[in-house]
């Protein structure tokens, strides 16, 4: 009972960072959308943000192991206040050298707040949840319910923006997450998630084949959905449909919610799927599934390029569909096939790969759509997805994890 309690005040914590960290993205892109930065120039502000979390999911994964995820929430909830507060002394006369230079550096911090509290969250499910059945709804609603918020996130950044102005936006909301985080402090107790043996720094690289191929297959799988959707689809929309910044940013929100909202309804679309077993013989069928649509769009909008609008919209919306299934039943397949005991260590390491992907598919997107279009990028989103499924098929079957 008394990790069940931990583990619900971890996610209500994690809830509030996850708005947070939508909002702060939203904050970011509109305020500097309005100061004349290109889009590519968007792009580069969120780059470190990805990249530290490699190190963080890395080293964090240890950290939670030795210390507890109580350390791991503290300081992601911590290092986001700082990371806004640090952004709000932002001057609109600097150079636009300085200024990228220093929300750059904001954003790493933020971005090692992430991963942190992300950590926290999908490893303490692990410790309250023993059937894999039930672990699959459970690690499946948390996903989605993330995502979603995300969603609202971005929303919600739009409208303090509007409704506050920058700096007063970034101080409003570093004011709730010190509320949400002296609340973590007086309601987490003991020691959740800190594993019973010593760990030492060879625990730091996953020794599970398991873990190895779905790291793997994970970079693979966010690099083909992010060389597509970071720069290229945004670019697309604005510059060649005319679409509006705002009008952008509000798909972009209700995609992540509807996203989101799929993630947490998975396990009654993949009823089969009752532990690692069977979770991983849907995951291979799904990443086929998910291959075939970037491809149909590249091709579609070769052929037809008088209906982008149409074909990227409806390509999205199935796209996020499948993809959101694929990412839910990988999400159970880390957590699943890891031991309790180092199930932070195993999360950290797999998400240090999802980190790995989210930076190769940001950078990617970026160059391939200026070399050659948004078709190109389809094409190399759905020679990812090929890889990343055709990676699943190599685990081991087996009656239940460990």
């Amino acid at each position: 009972m008394s990790d069940l309690k931990n583990y619900a005040c971890v996610t209500a914590s994690y809830w509030g960072f996850t708005l947070s960290d939508g909002a702060l993205r939203m904050l970011v892109l509109l305020h500097f959308h309005q100061l004349g930065y290109s889009p590519l120039d968007l792009a580069f502000l969120f780059l470190l943000y990805e990249a530290m979390g490699i190190v963080t999911n890395f080293v964090g994964g240890w950290i939670g192991a030795r210390f507890g995820l109580r350390l791991t929430l503290f300081a992601g909830l911590a290092t986001q206040i700082i990371a806004l507060v640090m952004l709000s002394l932002l001057q609109d006369s600097w150079a636009i050298s300085l200024s990228v230079a220093y929300v750059m550096a904001a954003q790493a911090l933020s971005g090692v707040a992430k991963d942190l509290t992300k950590m926290s969250s999908k490893s303490a499910v692990k410790l309250v949840v023993a059937d894999e059945g039930l672990l699959f709804k459970w690690v499946s609603l948390l996903t989605g319910s993330k995502n979603a918020l995300k969603g609202v996130g971005f929303f919600l950044g739009g409208v303090l923006l509007e409704g506050l102005g920058f700096q007063v936006a970034l101080w409003a909301m570093a004011a709730c997450l010190a509320v949400i985080l002296i609340f973590a402090v007086l309601s987490v107790q003991g020691e959740l998630g800190k594993a019973k043996s010593k760990i030492t720094g060879k625990d730091l690289f996953s020794k599970s084949r398991e873990i190895n191929i779905l790291s793997f297959a994970r970079i693979f799988l966010f690099a083909a959905r992010d060389v597509w959707f970071v720069v290229g689809v945004p670019i697309f929309f604005a510059s060649q449909l005319g679409w509006g910044f705002d009008q952008v940013g509000l798909f972009m929100a209700l995609w992540v919610i509807g996203y989101g909202i799929i993630q947490a309804f998975v396990p009654r679309l993949t009823t089969k799927t009752k532990d690692a077993t069977t979770g991983a013989r849907a995951t291979a069928f799904w990443g086929f599934v998910l291959f075939i649509l970037p491809a149909l769009m590249a091709v579609g909008l070769q052929l037809y390029p008088d209906q982008a609008t149409l074909l990227l919209i409806a390509g999205l919306l199935v796209f996020g569909l499948v993809f959101a299934i694929n990412s839910s039943l990988h999400s159970f397949l880390i957590v699943a096939y890891s031991d309790a005991d180092k199930v932070s260590l195993s999360v950290g390491f797999y998400y240090m790969a999802n980190a790995v992907g989210r930076l190769l598919g940001t950078l990617l997107s970026g160059l391939v759509y200026q070399m050659a279009g948004l078709e190109a990028c389809l094409a190399v989103s759905a020679v990812m997805v090929l890889i990343a499924a055709t990676s699943v098929l190599f685990l081991t079957p087996r009656k239940r994890a460990a």
